[in-house]
């Protein structure tokens, strides 16, 4: 199926003339992140996550869902190289929560090469997804409609963080080996099937605001412009899915009916997700 690049464009509200240039690249992925909600739902529901092109743009664009980075960085990679610009895949280890051990490679991220310059982009890292491309440079802070990040060097590897009350937050660690789709085939399998993997576990959204505002949802716990709020129950979590997300449920293929979905959401534990 050939990609609908108009389609997508109309998914994130994007009008406007287009070129493979930094103008287009951070109204894209500005949108893009204020329009298609990270989610790991089908993780919850246990169901297959495929990620070939056709199968992205059909839950993310035409049947109106989200997902997570495996789909979200697949669907913003073609759109790329529709309009022009060259893409390499990469792939990252989470440090987020400092594990004692280094990580797996778990995330799908993108580099963007601009005539001399090379780009960050990632549009799937759920509350702290970037919604600004990065100059690919170490060390010096860069300011995003959403926060302020920087990228260090840590032995071989770098080091993406972003700054918060005052300290920097590392997010995860990578360098420029390609990723081929196999690799991201099995990390997709491992983070949506293993059984400790936190996908698993929690209940996960966020839909970024243009004005630098989030909307974020921690299993009951819905975070909105900084104000928290714990939803009552099963009922009120799928009409946020709704109502704050945008989510489109009613896909024959995608769809999410309550009772499927609360029969998932029941199971999760009533803990909220580390801040």
């Amino acid at each position: 199926m050939a990609f609908d690049l108009n389609a997508y464009f109309a998914r994130i509200r994007f009008t406007g003339g287009y070129a493979p240039d930094l103008h287009t690249l951070r109204q894209l992925h500005l949108l893009h992140t204020c329009a298609i909600p990270f989610e790991n739902l089908d993780v919850l529901l246990e169901r297959k996550i495929l990620l070939d092109d056709d199968s992205v743009f059909g839950k993310l664009v035409t049947a109106g869902r989200g997902g997570y980075c495996y789909e979200q960085n697949a669907l913003l990679r073609r759109a790329l190289l529709e309009i022009g610009f060259q893409v390499e895949d990469l792939a990252a280890r989470v440090v987020m929560m400092r594990p004692q051990q280094m990580p797996a490679r778990t995330h799908r991220l993108l580099l963007v090469t601009l005539g001399q310059q090379r780009w960050l982009a990632d549009v799937g890292f759920g509350g702290k997804t970037l919604t600004a491309p990065l100059l690919f440079e170490a060390d010096g802070e860069q300011t995003t409609p959403h926060g302020v990040y920087r990228l260090t060097r840590v032995e071989d590897d770098y080091l993406l963080s972003l700054r918060e009350d005052g300290e920097w937050l590392p997010l995860y660690r990578f360098d420029l080996q390609p990723q081929y789709f196999a690799d991201y085939e099995v990390a997709n399998h491992y983070v949506a099937t293993w059984p400790a993997s936190h996908f698993r576990h929690h209940l996960m959204l966020c839909l970024h605001v243009s004005d630098g505002r989030s909307v974020t949802l921690n299993n009951r716990r819905l975070t909105a412009g900084g104000e928290k709020q714990e939803l009552a129950d099963a009922a009120a979590v799928y009409q946020a899915l709704r109502s704050r997300f945008g989510l489109r449920l009613d896909s024959a293929k995608h769809g999410i009916d309550f009772e499927t979905f609360a029969a998932a959401f029941n199971l999760l534990p009533e803990q909220y997700l580390p801040r």
